[in-house]
């Protein structure tokens, strides 16, 4: 009995020892390359024309992050909306098991915008990026929360007052660059100096009076990078990166900002922009 139980231990334990590198191979197995990758960005098919709506498909062993140029997905399967005709790339970054990366571009052809794209987009970028310079005069300033929408207390125009908020902002020649690709905004400083990050927007983010009425038609928020002089003077010029919008069309930009907690006549603060 007691040999047969040493057999059996024994049975067990080559088994465990044999069952290691068969464990090693499936985990470098889910190690790949690039040129590796089993992708796709397929548009779906509207009366015979590519659409805006992109199908992604990853069939690797990776973990994936899509970048659609407006937005972002981390799903194997997805679908994914488009905000303009032509080529885009679509750029697909892949975490292998061992904790490398791998990345590759594809990219997808619309022929046509079948599915709906929010105005917003034409608007703040135009067919592709979109340049906004500081209105000519009455640009930034205060005036009273839920109450005005642009500046009518403190009132500058561009020029040297303006520019002693943020140096290098506030002048004719500073401009917020809005693009489509990245969902990126570049700031051009005057002084050739540039700062880039990205944007979004939420235009079912109103906000009312206190009667009721709509004072602010939406919200843009920034990260990495603040409007030209996207500072708050009451707050020890803080940056500012969430913004109320009160004007968006194809040629006019009103933001305002206050800080948490402000009322009805509270001090807000004005940005207006036109475009280039």
């Amino acid at each position: 009995m007691n040999k047969a139980i040493i057999y059996i231990l024994m049975l067990f334990m080559g088994i465990l020892t044999a069952c290691d590198p068969i464990e090693d191979r499936d985990t470098l197995t889910g190690v790949i390359t690039a040129d590796q990758l089993d992708i796709s960005a397929t548009p779906i098919l509207v009366n015979g024309l590519r659409s805006n709506k992109i199908v992604l498909i990853n069939h690797s062993p990776v973990s994936c992050e899509w970048d659609y140029g407006v937005g972002l997905s981390q799903k194997a399967l997805d679908t994914v909306l488009m905000v303009i005709e032509g080529d885009s790339p679509i750029k697909f970054k892949g975490l292998n098991a061992d904790g490398t990366f791998i990345e590759k571009t594809l990219s997808v052809n619309v022929e046509e915008l079948s599915f709906k794209v929010p105005a917003e987009w034409g608007l703040l970028c135009g067919t592709g990026e979109k340049e906004w310079v500081w209105a000519s005069s009455n640009c930034w300033g205060n005036g009273g929360y839920l109450i005005n929408q642009a500046p009518a207390w403190w009132i500058l125009s561009p020029g040297a007052d303006l520019d002693a908020q943020a140096e290098g902002e506030g002048t004719v020649d500073a401009s917020l660059v809005f693009s489509i690709q990245g969902a990126s905004l570049t700031k051009k400083r005057s002084d050739g100096t540039t700062a880039k990050g990205t944007f979004s927007f939420d235009m079912t983010k109103t906000t009312n009076d206190t009667s009721g009425n709509i004072w602010a038609i939406g919200k843009l928020k920034t990260a990495g990078v603040t409007v030209l002089v996207g500072v708050s003077p009451d707050e020890g010029k803080a940056p500012v990166y969430e913004y109320d919008i009160h004007t968006l069309d194809e040629e006019t930009l009103i933001l305002s900002y206050a800080p948490a907690g402000s009322g009805e006549w509270g001090t807000a603060y004005y940005w207006v922009f036109k475009a280039k």
